[in-house]
């Protein structure tokens, strides 16, 4: 993993630090993502790919949610989702997932994979944070 190494040191390993996966092959969404994150007082880990975000996943379970991309490299969002579904210790993570692509079949994939969100891309900072309420049910980090 990348610059996650340095953001996932900023939190404690207590049952209040919230932390969130976020899984992007646009290095560009990444670091916007975890900025406005970071801002609403996440710990984020981030995944270049779906192959990285599964063995992020497999190694640490303990997110509060998780934001993927549906079309990524090697493991698909979708996918990826489908995988913590069948996880007993990953299937309670709810999964935002989000695309550029405008086929219907991607949104309705995600749903039917088990994403309880979905969001569009391009996003604003606004958009991003409703989700995250939808997402995880709370309000956001004054």
């Amino acid at each position: 993993m990348n610059e996650n190494n340095d953001n996932a040191s900023n939190g404690s390993n207590d049952t209040n630090t919230r932390r969130m996966l976020v899984a992007d092959d646009d290095p560009a969404i990444l670091r916007l993502i975890a900025t406005i994150l970071e801002k609403e007082n996440f710990t984020v880990v981030t995944a270049r790919d779906g192959r990285e975000a599964y063995k992020t996943l497999q190694a640490d379970a303990d997110f509060t949610a998780a934001i993927l991309d549906v079309v990524m490299p090697h493991i698909s969002g979708p996918e990826l989702v489908r995988y913590m579904k069948a996880e007993e210790r990953l299937k309670k993570i709810p999964v935002m997932m989000m695309t550029a692509e405008h086929d219907p079949k991607l949104s309705s994939d995600s749903f039917s994979a088990g994403a309880c969100v979905f969001l569009p891309k391009p996003f604003t900072t606004a958009q991003l944070q409703i989700m995250l309420q939808m997402l995880i049910g709370k309000q956001p980090a004054e």
